[in-house]
């Protein structure tokens, strides 16, 4: 999907940025958690997946909260009354006159005052993981304690806007380990606010209180929480949905607070099914995609000759160039798996070749040799981790270009007949290199190794 034009809508003496994407009968209102900056949320490929599956059924509106983002910050102090007041003004300029809202975390409240002061224009209310109120209170004894979010705001806000997996732990503990991820969360709270804004953005969230509106909502409402979320404890969404009218409530597997990680399906399958009627399953979750699989050849027998601190350094002099080559030429890091690389490529696969021949040339440039895989055809979109147009990617197609890599001589890149048909009549040339079988893939298949282009000069 092509990214959205980001547009402003005039709210006061602010400026309040939004996008809208997406052909559904049904618009939908996304709300952030807190601030945000969306631009830059699509560049995580999980959200992007995540907001790519809401636009297949509905017309998405998002937009950044005043203060954060591309909205305008006027030095005022943070009201949900002003952000409510934001919103409508966003929903007038798309002309929505009648839209469903989806809110995570603190987006909730926002939502909950939506749908109580606005009943004609709220079409149902989808709330996942969101307090009614944000401080501790005698009735509401699992909120934060004034001390415990200064200790819990300085903790962040000491790490602010570095690659770090502390946060990442909390809020992701699936992915905590993923270093495009933690790359990815650092920038955007940079791109969100400098960390003074952000400590009194924080503050000001201490006065979040919704408690009272929330017998007014009359607005079909669903609410889902994951049992193991480590970040806002499953009691807040227990509470709303014991003080909203007929709310439903749906306790959700897993440990992320994150929406968009981890089984995200299940979360979009539910408000899919609840906003709609049907439960498709993500069955437009698949592509056709070029993918590819790289390798360092002998790489235990050289981390023993270098030794840990050499080898570690070689490793991120690796990582770091693969990188480069694969936003070079348009590739999407779907994961790295030991010293390894899985990359997809949209297209026809000249780029995905091109950026193999840039890769093996980097690596050699270092002193290492790769070996590389390539095959092009469906893949499925699955949950799990950071990859490329989805979180994850599975199916035959990965598979079979796994099973090519590994017969790929050092230093060479290996292809199946899809890729190597795929350019017939280009500028690549390849060496038959005879049938193979692939373990765990039917029938005997032909593996091919691109030729280097000294080869075929002489």
């Amino acid at each position: 999907m092509t990214l959205p034009e980001t547009r402003y809508a005039r709210s006061g003496e602010a400026s309040i940025a939004y996008q809208v994407f997406g052909e559904g009968e049904i618009d939908l209102l996304a709300l952030s958690g807190w601030i945000s900056n969306f631009e830059h949320s699509w560049e995580a490929s999980p959200q992007r997946r995540f907001y790519e599956r809401l636009a297949e059924f509905s017309r998405v509106i998002i937009c950044d909260p005043r203060g954060s983002g591309l909205s305008d910050d006027l030095g005022v102090n943070y009201t949900l009354e002003q952000d409510a007041e934001d919103v409508m003004t966003v929903l007038d300029a798309v002309g929505s006159d009648r839209v469903a809202v989806y809110a995570r975390w603190l987006g909730g409240a926002l939502g909950v005052r939506l749908a109580a002061e606005h009943p004609e224009r709220i079409a149902a209310l989808v709330l996942y993981a969101s307090p009614a109120r944000t401080s501790w209170a005698p009735d509401y004894d699992w909120a934060l304690k004034p001390e415990q979010r200064e200790k819990l705001i300085e903790t962040s806000i000491q790490g602010w806007g570095e690659t770090q997996n502390r946060e990442l732990a909390r809020w992701a503990p699936s992915a905590a380990d993923d270093p495009a991820l933690a790359s990815w969360l650092a920038r955007q709270q940079r791109l969100l606010a400098a960390p003074g804004r952000a400590r009194i953005r924080w503050q000001e969230t201490a006065k979040v209180d919704v408690r009272e509106l929330l017998p007014r909502v009359r607005a079909p409402t669903l609410i889902m929480h994951r049992r193991g979320d480590q970040v806002w404890d499953p009691r807040h969404s227990e509470y709303m949905a014991e003080h909203i009218p007929d709310a439903r409530y749906v306790p959700m597997e897993g440990t992320d607070a994150i929406d968009f990680v981890g089984d995200s399906d299940a979360i979009l399958d539910e408000i899919e099914e609840f906003l709609t009627g049907v439960r498709r399953g993500g069955e437009g979750a698949r592509a056709l995609l070029t993918v590819m699989f790289t390798d360092i050849v002998d790489s235990t027998r050289r981390a023993s000759e270098l030794g840990d601190h050499r080898w570690g350094d070689l490793l991120a002099s690796h990582d770091e160039v693969v990188r480069r080559e694969i936003a070079r030429y348009g590739g999407t890091e779907v994961k790295t798996m030991g010293d390894g690389f899985l990359v997809t490529f949209d297209g026809p696969p000249s780029a995905a070749l091109r950026c193999g021949q840039a890769i093996e040339q980097a690596a050699k440039e270092l002193g290492v040799e790769l070996r590389v895989g390539l095959h092009t055809g469906e893949c499925e979109l699955t949950g799990g981790g950071v990859g490329g147009r989805a979180v994850d990617v599975g199916g035959m197609a990965v598979h079979v270009a796994s099973r090519i890599a590994t017969l790929a001589e050092p230093g060479e890149i290996a292809v199946s007949p899809a890729v190597a048909n795929a350019v017939v009549g280009g500028p690549f040339e390849f060496e038959n290199r005879g049938e193979h079988e692939l373990k765990g893939v039917p029938g005997r298949w032909p593996v091919f190794a691109l030729r280097p282009e000294a080869d075929r000069a002489a």
